[in-house]
This record gives structure tokens, sequence and C-alpha cells, in this order.
């Protein structure tokens, strides 16, 4: 790894996570400037905080970083308590997904930054938990329009109200298995919960949602060595389904990489290109890993890329039918109307700032899959 700033910042979230004092004069020779804004970046400002802290080192930019993320995590918490009493008092299962559930297994509170709070409920009582969510105070941000509904309370609550974990515009694998997702769980009661297997199958598919998409960063190798540090799945169950998941491999090099980098062992060659694609890509990826990817994974041209983004499905048979209906209720609902829709989509996009970006990167693209890191198999 040539990335000097990674290197310390790496070794920072190690002594963060594993509770080891980090050397002081190591730390004397860091660009903390530099390390602060990868970490940030990465989302592990907090854990390097607290291993500085260790040290005795006072840095006010990683120490507000720590203190941000402890008052974010009371907040969260203490409206979750009401969210959870809420969907029991209407009778509606649901199971803390991801992040609300990780950030517990860290050695201190705040340590495990967060955006949002992911909840899976019962599907057929979406519009329920709709209600509760508006009568606790929150904003509906979308509704209906994917696997979950966002929900916003300011000035930083965010809450993902999920009816499914994957949907039918998600790897096939992904979406076929995780289907009937209530068979897997566990649970006398209305709140349920995944066996720490299936916990940990599942984090990984979502990670590698992300991962072979747009990329994804640090923080998910720390999960990956958090959770095997505090748990121990059957790992011959946990190949078996990665195998029907389409993610055996990937299990195997994330998890060679995390124990490499947060417990013992030197990098291997493919720990390095991993880890060089996952420090290029920040905590919720890039545009350009996310153009890349796909015209690798599909065999597409730059040309038929194009195509793809501004054409729109018109046949239910299309697997993106239902999403884009749920998206854009009118055109859908208007049919008349549909022929305008790429002329909309291609208009948010400009608002939102992302078509020049995401233009220059279908112009420096590579097709070679040689070139590719993201395949699982």
């Amino acid at each position: 790894m040539e990335n000097r700033t990674a290197e310390e910042l790496i070794y920072l979230a190690r002594c963060g996570i594993t509770g080891t004092i980090p050397d002081s004069s190591r730390i004397s020779q860091m660009d903390l400037e530099a390390v602060y804004s990868l970490a940030r970046r990465h989302m592990i400002a907090s854990a390097a905080a607290m291993a500085l802290e260790g040290a005795g080192v006072s840095d006010s930019r990683f120490s507000s970083a720590a203190a941000a993320a402890q008052r974010k995590a009371i907040i969260f918490e203490r409206v979750l308590q009401d969210v959870r009493g809420e969907l029991e008092n209407s009778g509606i299962w649901y199971m803390l997904l991801k992040g609300a559930v990780l950030k517990d297994m860290y050695p201190r509170f705040g340590m495990r930054e967060f955006a949002d709070y992911d909840i899976l409920i019962d599907a057929s009582r979406a519009a329920d938990a709709k209600e509760i969510m508006e009568r606790l105070g929150f904003t509906t941000e979308s509704f209906g329009g994917g696997v979950h509904d966002v929900y916003h309370r300011a000035p930083l609550l965010n809450f993902e109200i999920h009816s499914a974990l994957f949907g039918p515009g998600h790897d096939s694998r992904l979406y076929e298995y995780y289907q009937n997702v209530e068979e897997r769980l566990t649970g006398d009661g209305y709140e349920k919960h995944f066996t720490p297997e299936d916990f940990y199958l599942y984090f990984l598919a979502h990670e590698y949602k992300h991962y072979s998409s747009g990329g994804t960063g640090l923080r998910s190798l720390m999960d990956t060595f958090v959770f095997l540090s505090s748990c121990e799945p059957d790992m011959d169950y946990v190949s078996a389904e990665a195998d029907k998941l389409g993610i055996l491999e990937f299990e195997h090099q994330n998890r060679m990489l995390s124990m490499h980098l947060f417990g013992e062992g030197e990098l291997t060659e493919s720990d390095a290109r991993m880890l060089d694609y996952i420090l290029s890509s920040g905590t919720y990826g890039t545009i350009t890993h996310r153009v890349q990817n796909k015209l690798i994974k599909n065999g597409w041209s730059k040309l038929r890329y194009m195509l793809d983004r501004f054409l729109v499905p018109v046949r239910k048979s299309n697997r993106n039918y239902d999403s884009f209906s749920n998206r854009y209720p009118f055109f859908y609902r208007y049919k008349v109307f549909l022929p305008v829709l790429p002329f909309y989509r291609t208009f948010l996009s400009i608002r939102g700032g992302r078509f020049l970006p995401e233009a220059r990167a279908i112009r420096r693209a590579d097709t070679d899959p040689s070139e590719s890191v993201t395949n699982a198999e």
C-alpha cells in the first residue's frame, strides 16, 4: 500500500477497534490534517479519534468528530425506542439492519459512524409505518419507490424503512434469495433477528451490492473485522449460502483483507488490489466506479450504457418497470407522457449535479474486464 495517509489512518483505526494505544512517536510524524480528511471520507474519524485520545493526543478536528458521532448516536437511540414502541403497539414486526446492529459490537459507544438507521418491516404494513413515522414528526422523503421508504426529521435524523432487502433491479441472485426473508428470521415477539450467520451474509450481500456498483469504503472492512471478532459464525454454512448468493469469492477476499488490515498478517497482492479500489471509493462509492463496473459487468459498449440511462421501461416484463413506475407515478399513470420521461430524468440529473460527472466517467471508462476487481467469482 503506497498511500502513506491511508496507512496511518488504518493504523489508528486498528488501534481504536482493538483497544491498542498507538505509538506517540508515530503519531507525531503523521499529517493529521490529511488523515482526518481521509477518515471523514470513509466515515471512520470517530474510531481514529478514540485511538488518538488513548495516546493522549489532542486534535480538535478528531475530538469534534467523535463528540458529534456520540451525540448523534444518543439522539438516534432515543428516537429508535419511540419507533420500535409504535411498531410494536401497531402489531408490525420489524428487524434492525446493518449499522443499527453493528454499532453495538464496537468497543466504545459512538465509535461506529452512520448516516441513518435501517429497519426491515412487514411489507404489507408499509402505509401504517408511514403514518407512524409522520406522527413521530418525520417528513416522508420518498414512499413506494423501491425497497425502502425514506424519512427525515430535522436536523439529522434519517430512517430507512425497508419492505424488502433487495429489489428486482438488483442482482437477480440476491433478489431471489431474499424474496421471502421472513422465513429466515427468529424471534417470538414483534422484534425479529437474523442468526449470526444470516446477519453476516446479509451485510456482506449489501456491501457487495455497493462494492460491485460504485464501491464501498474502509468502514465496511472495519464492520467485517468487528463482527467476526465478536461472533463465531458457522463458516461452513456461510460458505454454502454465499455460494448460492454468488458472493463466495467476495466473502473470502473481504474477510481476508479485513483480517490482514486490522488483525494479523501481511497484505497479499489481491489484498492490495482490492484495498486500492476501496480507498478510491469512499463510504458510498463514486460515479466513476459505478459507470466502469456497469460497463464491464454487462459487457456493454459506452453507447449501450448511454441508451440504458436514457431509455425507460414501458413493459411490465422489464425488471426495472416496477422501480420506474413507483418512482415516476405520474408518467406511468398517464402513459401518453412517457416519451417525455427520459428528458425529465436528464433535467433532474443536470439539476442534481450528476450529469456532467457521469458524462466524464463514461468518456474515461475502460471496458476491459481484466481491469475489474469487483467480480465476485
